[in-house]
């Protein structure tokens, strides 16, 4: 269920490789929601290397959190669970350079490429 929801909104959002602090990211959980990352310190209490990524959860009222996860986890470059329950992470590139870019026909960008935005009702 949560692959095809991030694979439309990869089609709908330009993400970025990496993530910061200062970075706005998109949270895809049980609703999915926008986070502003506030600091990211290695956890040095795990063997293999895991973070401390705090963040403040954009919502009415806004929330301050702090998760721990694995690079490939707050960079989406995978889907992971926490309490059993799914979750996707990923930083919004909210522009910079791609203003002349073009459009890809599969849809997806690359460098010198931008997306064309649109709303699509997702189910």
């Amino acid at each position: 269920m949560i692959e095809k929801i991030v694979t439309d909104l990869k089609n709908i959002f330009v993400f970025k490789e990496s993530t910061q602090v200062g970075d706005i990211v998109l949270i895809v959980a049980e609703r999915i929601m926008y986070a502003l990352v506030t600091g990211i310190e290695r956890d040095y209490a795990k063997k293999e290397e895991w973070w401390q990524v705090s963040l403040q959860l954009l919502t009415i009222p806004p929330q301050k959190t702090v998760w721990t996860l694995r690079t490939p986890q707050f960079t989406g470059q995978e889907i992971f669970t926490m309490g059993g329950e799914e979750r996707f992470i990923k930083a919004i590139d909210f522009g910079g350079g791609d203003e002349t870019a073009e459009k890809k026909s599969d849809g997806q960008t690359g460098p010198g490429k931008k997306k064309v935005p649109f709303l699509k009702v997702i189910k």
